[in-house]
C-alpha cells in the first residue's frame, strides 16, 4: 500500500524539496526510488560527519542497550558527565559549565534568561538579519525573515536590533567599512534609545547564517567585546550552525580572538540526535541560580553518547584542519565558476560554511531572489544537495561534511558550475 506522505503531515513545516529520502550513508542521501545524491546541505549543518557514521552509530547502539531514559533530575550517567567535560574542554576559559538542553532555540531562550536574571537588566540587543530559532523567545530576536515574526506580536519586550556588519553590496565589499557603520549605529542606539546600563546581553552570530552566510568582521567582533566589557553587558555568541569545527576553527568566535561570556550550541553536537548546550563560566551559572532553568529531555544519555563520539571523530581524524584545508579548494574552485558567471557578485565564508551570492546587476548588487531557488531544484536533478538562504533567497550555502574529501568537492564544484551555466538568463 502507497500512503500519501502528506495526508497527515502539517502544511506549516517548510520543506526545501519534496522528495521522500529511504536512507544515507556516508556523504550521500538516497531517495526512495535509489537514486543517490551528494549531500552538502546535511540537514541544515546538522550530519556534519555524514550518514551514519561508523564510530556514532556505534556509540548509540552501545548506548540504547544500557539506558535511554532521561536521568538528570534523578542524578547523573557516565554520557552526559563525560561529554559535558569533553565539550568544555574545546572552550577557552573561563567557558567551563555546560547546560545540555535540545534544539538550537532551546538554548537562545536559555542564554536570555539567563542574562536578564543574572544582570538584572531586561533590555537584549539582537542584530537585523539573523536567525536564532522559532521558540517565542528565540523568535524575538529573529529578523532573518518576516514570516518568521509576523503575528506573533506582543514578542518579548526589551529587544533592540543593530545592523549587522554586511560588507556586500552596500559597502562594495569592504569589511572595515560596514563594521564601522554598524558599530556608529549601535553607540547611537545605545545614546538615543536604550542606555547600555539596562542592557543585559548582546546577541550575535559570528558568521550570520540564514540571513545570508556573512562572517562578522574580527575587529567588528573584537569592538563588541570592548563594549560589553565597558558597559557590563554579556556577550552572547549563538555557534548554532556556525560551531563544531564548521569554519575550520572549533568555534567562529576564535577567528576574532575574542571569548564570549555564554555561547549557544547545537545542531552538529550529536550528528543528527536532538541535542543542545549553554555553556558559559561557572560562576554565570551559579549566579543563574538552582532551578532557574532545566529541560525534561536535555542531555539524553543516547544523544550524549553520540556526542561524545562526534568530538571523538572530530578530534582523532583532524577534521577541524579539514574543513580549513577543504575549504579553501571549495572557495577556489566556486571562483572558477564566478570567473566565467557575473551573476555571482559574492563568495563569503570561513572554512565549510561558504555563501554563494547572485546579483541581478553586476554594477550594483542588487540580490537576484529567483535564480538560487531554481538553480537549487536544478543541482537536486542533478544529484547534489545545497540550499538557499538569504532575505531574498539570494545565496546558495554550502555547508559540506566536517570529514568531507577533494574529490567531493571537485564533484559538487563541477555539478554546480555545468548546472548554474545551463540556467537560462533572465
Amino acid at each position: 500500500m502507497t500512503i500519501d506522505a502528506t495526508r497527515n503531515l502539517t502544511p506549516v513545516l517548510g520543506r526545501y524539496f519534496e522528495r521522500t529520502w529511504s536512507h544515507g550513508k556516508g556523504h550521500r542521501l538516497f531517495d526512495s526510488d535509489g537514486k543517490a545524491y551528494l549531500d552538502f546541505a546535511n540537514g541544515i549543518a546538522v550530519t556534519a560527519l555524514g550518514h551514519v557514521h561508523p564510530r556514532v552509530t556505534a556509540a548509540i547502539h552501545a548506548q540504547v542497550d544500557r539506558l535511554i531514559g532521561p536521568i538528570n533530575a534523578m542524578g547523573f550517567a557516565a554520557p552526559v558527565s563525560d561529554l559535558a567535560a569533553a565539550l568544555a574542554a574545546t572552550f577557552p576559559a573561563p567557558l567551563d559549565s555546560v547546560m545540555f538542553l535540545n534544539s538550537g532555540s532551546e538554548t537562545i531562550d536559555g542564554a536570555l534568561k539567563l542574562a536578564r536574571r543574572v544582570t538584572g537588566r531586561p533590555g537584549i540587543i539582537a542584530f537585523r538579519g539573523g536567525f536564532h530559532g522559532r521558540t517565542l523567545g528565540a523568535t524575538s530576536v529573529t529578523t532573518s525573515n518576516l514570516n518568521y515574526r509576523a503575528g506573533y506580536e506582543p514578542l518579548l519586550p526589551g529587544v533592540y536590533f543593530a545592523p549587522y556588519p554586511v560588507a556586500y553590496p552596500e559597502f562594495g565589499g569592504n569589511e572595515e567599512a560596514a563594521s564601522a557603520d554598524s558599530l556608529a549605529v549601535l553607540q547611537s542606539l545605545l545614546s538615543s534609545l536604550v542606555s547600555p546600563t539596562a542592557v543585559g546581553a548582546v546577541l550575535i552570530e559570528p558568521v550570520m547564517g540564514e540571513g545570508g552566510y556573512v562572517p562578522a568582521p574580527a575587529s567588528f567582533m573584537r569592538a563588541l567585546r570592548a563594549l560589553c566589557d565597558e558597559h557590563g553587558i554579556l556577550l552572547i555568541a549563538d555557534e548554532v550552525q556556525s560551531g563544531y569545527g564548521r569554519t575550520g576553527k572549533m568555534w567562529a568566535f576564535e577567528h576574532s580572538g575574542i571569548v564570549p561570556d555564554v555561547v549557544c550550541v547545537a545542531k552538529a553536537i550529536a550528528n543528527g540526535l536532538p541535542l543542545s548546550a549553554i555553556v558559559s563560566s561557572r560562576q554565570l551559572q551559579e549566579r543563574w541560580g538552582r532551578g532557574a532553568h532545566g529541560s525534561t529531555f536535555g542531555g539524553n544519555p543516547v544523544a550524549c553518547a553520540a556526542g561524545l563520539a562526534v568530538l571523538e571523530t572530530i578530534r582523532d581524524e583532524g577534521l577541524i584542519a579539514n574543513a580549513a584545508a577543504r575549504g579553501a579548494e571549495l572557495v577556489a574552485g566556486l571562483g572558477s565558476v564566478a570567473a566565467e558567471d557575473d551573476r555571482i557578485g559574492d563568495i563569503r565564508g570561513l572554512g565549510l560554511m561558504v555563501g554563494v551570492a547572485f546579483t541581478r546587476d553586476p554594477a550594483t548588487g542588487e540580490p537576484d531572489g529567483m535564480l538560487p531557488d531554481r538553480l537549487m531544484a536544478a543541482c537536486a536533478d542533478a544529484g547534489l544537495l545545497i540550499l538557499t538562504c538569504g532575505r531574498q533567497h539570494e545565496v546558495m550555502r554550502w555547508i559540506p561534511p566536517l570529514d568531507v574529501n577533494a574529490a567531493e568537492i571537485a564533484e559538487a564544484v563541477e555539478i554546480f558550475g555545468e548546472t548554474l551555466a545551463a540556467m537560462p538568463r533572465a
